[in-house]
């Protein structure tokens, strides 16, 4: 399936762009975040187990359960504080 990634903040600046288009056979989201961990250096820093990451997909939050599927966007960001 086709999805669409969007990365935000600290993460798009350690990918070095805002978004890409994969083909994936990933069945959650949980699965994608491994498969870009595995894509480059950036993404394996950015991603990286214990590291803070929210995600959406289709602009609603969830959780690394979250089942992708095909045509749907899916967006990396570090937690959001306030100030």
């Amino acid at each position: 399936m086709k999805v669409t990634v969007r990365y935000f903040a600290s993460i798009r600046e350690a990918i070095g762009k805002p978004s890409e288009q994969l083909d994936t056979g990933a069945t959650t989201l949980g699965a994608l975040r491994d498969q870009l961990l595995a894509s480059s250096p950036g993404h394996a820093e950015s991603l990286a187990r214990g590291r803070a990451v929210r995600m959406a997909m289709n602009q609603i939050m969830c959780d690394e359960s979250a089942q992708p599927t095909d045509g749907c966007e899916v967006a990396f960001f570090p937690p959001v504080t306030g100030g």
